[in-house]
């Protein structure tokens, strides 16, 4: 079954861009069931395993972030990264201005916030985050592989 569709805004280190038109598959299930998904939504706490095996086809994973306080979602950025995926990778929920150095760091690559988020939080304050950023990925990816 495909994710519901929201009004989203996607924050990028260019600054506030539209969504998507990719549908992404809810869950790994979903996925497997799928041989045709090129993008899958994940809950914060699924086994970044599990989707390994799919990541040559998968242009977006987009990883589910209920709580700005829930920090599970940073964690699975960095082991998606780690076993080597490579496509774009989307942070949707609740993170918040400040957060967004952070999840960058664990590979994320851009941030999927509400239209309400937005006018709580217009795009210049996640543009002064963007300036505590590495500017490759790569030294990105360095620096998450030293971190644990």
């Amino acid at each position: 079954m495909a994710e519901e569709t929201t009004d989203y805004v996607i924050v990028t280190d260019k600054g506030f861009q539209a969504p998507t038109t990719l549908v992404a598959e809810n869950g790994v299930d979903a996925l497997l069931s799928n041989d045709l998904a090129q993008a899958v939504f994940l809950s914060n706490d699924v086994d970044a395993a599990a989707v390994e095996a799919h990541f040559d086809r998968l242009e977006l994973i987009i990883v589910d972030f209920p709580s700005f306080a829930d920090g599970r979602g940073m964690s699975l950025g960095v082991e998606l990264r780690r076993r080597g995926y490579q496509g774009r990778l989307q942070a949707r929920g609740h993170v918040i201005s400040d957060q967004y150095g952070q999840v960058r760091r664990c590979g994320v690559d851009e941030v999927a916030i509400t239209s309400e988020q937005a006018q709580r939080q217009p795009e210049a304050q996640w543009m002064e985050q963007v300036q505590t950023l590495d500017e490759t990925y790569q030294v990105r990816l360095e620096q998450t592989g030293k971190v644990a």
